[in-house]
């Protein structure tokens, strides 16, 4: 199933107060991303799913690495990758997409700390942002013990549809069936590229 949307911005607190703003919901503090200097604000959009606002953490020293999700070379907020969460085991799901010729990278782990202090750990593939995928492969995740994101959101927006491109369209749609995404996703022929539709309580918003 869909698991979130990944919506990469350089500065995550102006960004949140503009959803705020156009879209009439409550946008909450996810926490930060410790060592790799991050972190995300959330959005529930329904039916499991979240919108993960993701950039820099000035609370952080810049890492010694390229931030996730190329935040650090984007001047603008832009929808980037989209991530799902498979109901076999997540290496299972991992094997399954590499036999259909998209490599996703090793698993890994990683935490964060919520501002009530709960501790969030989770596994996950590396997200193909960027050229040649653009985000359209998703990448998977295993929350393992943790509490889902979205049972700590209030609902006030839905997911209505996510549209994703690909020059390997029939790939990615073979990817789509393993995964058991539902029919929110539709997969199209074309350059690498998404958009998200939002329905949200002050109209459509599209990402």
């Amino acid at each position: 199933m869909i698991d979130h949307l990944v919506l990469a911005t350089p500065d995550v607190s102006s960004t949140a107060d503009a959803l705020r703003r156009e879209w009439g919901v409550d946008v909450l503090p996810g926490g930060s991303h410790l060592g790799r200097g991050t972190r995300n604000e959330l959005v529930n959009l329904g039916n499991g799913a979240y919108l993960e606002i993701v950039g820099p953490d000035a609370g952080q020293a810049a890492p010694p690495f390229a931030r996730p999700f190329g935040v650090d070379d984007i001047d603008e907020p832009r929808l980037v990758a989209w991530c799902a969460r498979p109901a076999m085991p997540i290496d299972e799901a991992a094997e399954a997409i590499d036999m259909l010729g998209f490599s996703r990278g090793a698993v890994s782990a990683m935490s964060r700390l919520r501002p009530d202090g709960v501790l969030l750990e989770w596994l996950l593939t590396a997200p193909m942002v960027g050229h040649p995928h653009e985000g359209t492969v998703p990448f998977l995740i295993d929350w393992l013990a943790s509490p889902h994101p979205t049972a700590s959101l209030p609902r006030q927006c839905t997911l209505q549809s996510l549209r994703l491109s690909h020059p390997r369209a029939h790939l990615l749609r073979a990817v789509m069936a393993e995964l058991g995404i539902d029919n929110r996703v539709s997969v199209d022929e074309g350059p690498a590229g998404m958009t998200a539709v939002v329905i949200t309580p002050l109209g459509n918003f599209t990402l």
